[in-house]
């Protein structure tokens, strides 16, 4: 297979030929490739983890003993006797280069230096503290992504309060869902944002969320002006104005908690998942600045609400010394050349998107190397859903060819990834180029063994310092143990359906979708992004959604499209789209029923809902819409004809 993208002279002089040479140093080992190196890594992980700590400027007492091991898989500690400060951490620049850009869709910009960040962080933490918020209480943040939603969760951190978060596109009974859990002592607010070019009002839902969860603490971030309508709440610039000093950042343990992130919540109540400041950092910091090649001297930019962890990721930049840039409207307001008018207004050195927002970019037919310089951008992630094969080819031919493409997977689980980016190895149409760096990642069959270049479950073999500290309300453990490891004793199971592809010096990854979301008919294993590889790429088709109906005794394939306007699902479409997953694909992929729906149903964070759809189809009720963004969508599954014979 040719490679999309092969590493140049500037390749050569990253943090990561930096790392690796100390590695093989100080190791006494060849580690002559990639694949030595990953396997050096998972072997020592004391070694590398204290590497780790040390290469990437972990501040905090580190103690003598990385790794203290338990009986079970979720029982290990990492670093027992090290006390740190996530703000501390964040906030280590001092000067006045800047920290964040703010851009938000109506055009306003802010931007804030290292200097002033720490100052305002420092002000938030003097004010929590007066109020007598102590490490663990709640500060919970219903917020755009902006300025001060930083600012708020690092002035957190700095006294050891724990920081969750939820984006403003969230209804009332969704976020309590959420926040209703946790009891939040305090709560920030934002009382509007812009949107898709229109004024999105939240004073009655914020007052809403302040009446449910009487939080001993209200503070509104106006979105226009500096005054709100919003009763028993104090205005976030007068709040800070009013701030003491700053007290000392407290250094907690490793795995005190930072963060409490959120399953989706479309099969249940949201799980509370909950990480620690210690593991956060260092493997985020890690990611960032080993397989990204982030430094001091670069932008980063990921499109990203702070209802997903790629918020949290994208904050932990600050550690690199970055300028990390936040946005806050539309990707694809006024034009899907949003985003690559930021990079090239902002000088962004590396772009995140989604995979499915590169999709959209490239059946509106913009060109965006005809359309924009971006001489600065070097490296451009992707998540949220696997990326095309042929978003690959968009991505080189007609946005950059010299660009490392790093799509990456991982999960709000993890606050982290399995597989990542390396600015050392070349870039595959299709794959991820690598497993991460200290994370023993495999792919098993259902008896538990070892696949390579066929699919199975993606699963973790060792411990890793990101596992969550726990889930929130689970005293005895017991819903945490059924998540990630009922299904492999003693072994992480993630959820996707992966391969893992051998090269010469290392292995890729090609996830082909979420595990619970794999067709089984004729009892053959069929990952849904096999399928949408093929269907998306017809331009007659916007997008899809494939599920699994129960039929006389087996599983058959039913393929749900939404049309690009103008088109219609004739006999004669259906065949061509057929024939494209039978040549594309195989035989087995190809749909038994082939029906149109006018809109996907999606999560919050812009998921598509493969479970709540094949409940819908089989009459079953979905037991959390107000863990969707558009719920009213379910209705064009249910009762379909199509589907009685």
């Amino acid at each position: 297979m040719t490679p999309l993208w092969l590493p140049g002279e500037a390749q050569q002089h990253s943090k990561l030929t930096e790392f690796w040479e100390k590695a093989r140093n100080q190791s006494g080992e060849s580690l002559t490739n990639y694949r030595e190196l990953h396997q050096w890594s998972v072997n020592h992980p004391e070694q590398f983890w204290e590497q780790v700590w040390d290469d990437c400027g972990i501040i905090g007492e580190r103690g003598k003993t990385i790794l203290s091991k338990g009986q079970r898989f979720q029982d290990t500690c990492w670093f027992p006797e090290a006390a740190l400060n996530y703000a501390e951490n964040l906030l280590h620049r001092q000067d006045n280069h800047p920290a964040l850009i703010s851009v938000l869709e109506d055009g306003q910009r802010q931007v804030m230096s290292y200097s002033e960040l720490r100052v305002a962080a420092g002000q938030v933490a003097a004010q929590l503290k007066a109020a007598g918020i102590q490490p663990g209480d709640r500060v919970a943040g219903f917020m755009p992504n902006r300025i001060e939603t930083v600012v708020a969760a690092l002035g957190a951190a700095w006294i050891g309060a724990v920081w969750s978060s939820c984006s403003p596109d969230f209804g009332p009974s969704g976020v309590m869902d959420r926040f209703g859990q946790i009891e939040p002592r305090v709560l920030i607010a934002c009382d509007g944002y812009h949107y898709n070019g229109k004024w999105v009002d939240l004073e009655d839902r914020v007052t809403q969320l302040h009446e449910a969860l009487k939080p001993e603490l209200m503070i509104i971030v106006p979105g226009k002006g500096t005054s709100s309508r919003v009763e028993k709440a104090l205005i976030w610039q007068g709040w800070l104005d009013a701030a003491g000093p700053a007290p000392m950042f407290t250094r907690l343990p490793f795995n005190h908690p930072l963060f409490i992130l959120y399953s989706s919540g479309t099969t249940g109540q949201p799980k509370c998942i909950v990480h620690g400041a210690g593991g956060t950092l260092l493997q985020q910091t890690k990611e960032l600045q080993l397989h990204g090649d982030i430094g001091a001297e670069d932008t980063l930019f990921y499109f990203t609400t702070c209802g997903w962890m790629m918020w949290n990721w994208l904050i932990c930049g600050l550690h690199t010394g970055a300028t990390v840039v936040l946005y806050d409207g539309s990707p694809g307001f006024p034009s899907t050349a949003r985003l690559f008018d930021l990079v090239d207004a902002e000088g962004i050195t590396h772009l995140g998107t989604s995979a499915k927002f590169i999709q959209a970019v490239e059946k509106s037919g913009l060109v965006p190397k005809e359309t924009h310089t971006l001489s600065t951008l070097r490296t451009l992630f992707s998540t949220g859903s696997p990326l095309l094969h042929e978003s690959y080819d968009f991505l080189y031919q007609q946005v950059k060819q010299d660009l490392l493409v790093s799509s990456i997977s991982g999960g709000t689980d993890i606050i982290s990834c399995f597989a990542l980016g390396n600015p050392l190895l070349p870039v595959y149409r299709g794959e991820l180029q690598c497993p991460g760096l200290g994370m023993d990642v495999a792919v098993l069959d259902d008896q538990g063994n070892k696949l390579a270049g066929a699919k199975g479950e993606l699963v973790c073999l060792q411990p890793f310092p990101s596992c969550p500290v726990q889930f929130w309300n689970d005293p005895d453990g017991s819903r945490f143990h059924k998540a990630y490891f009922a299904r492999f004793e003693g072994i992480w199971a993630h959820g996707d359906y992966a391969e893992l592809v051998p090269h010469e010096h290392h292995d890729g990854l090609i996830i082909h979708g979420r595990s619970d979301a794999v067709l089984n008919p004729g009892g053959v294993r069929i990952g849904t992004a096999e399928i949408y590889r093929q269907v998306e790429t017809l331009e007659a088709i916007r997008e899809s959604i494939v599920v699994g109906q129960q039929w006389q005794g087996d599983v058959r394939v039913v393929l749900f499209v939404v049309l690009a306007e103008g088109e219609e699902l004739t006999d004669e479409l259906q065949a061509t789209i057929r024939k494209a997953i039978r040549e594309g694909a195989s035989p087995r992929h190809v749909p038994a029923v082939i029906a149109t729906v006018p809109e996907i149903p999606r999560t919050v964070s812009g998921k598509i809902v493969e479970l709540a759809v094949r409940e819908i189809i089989h009459g079953r009720e979905v037991s959390n819409r107000n863990a969707l963004a558009n719920p009213e969508a379910l209705a064009h599954f249910a009762d379909r004809v199509e589907l009685q014979a």
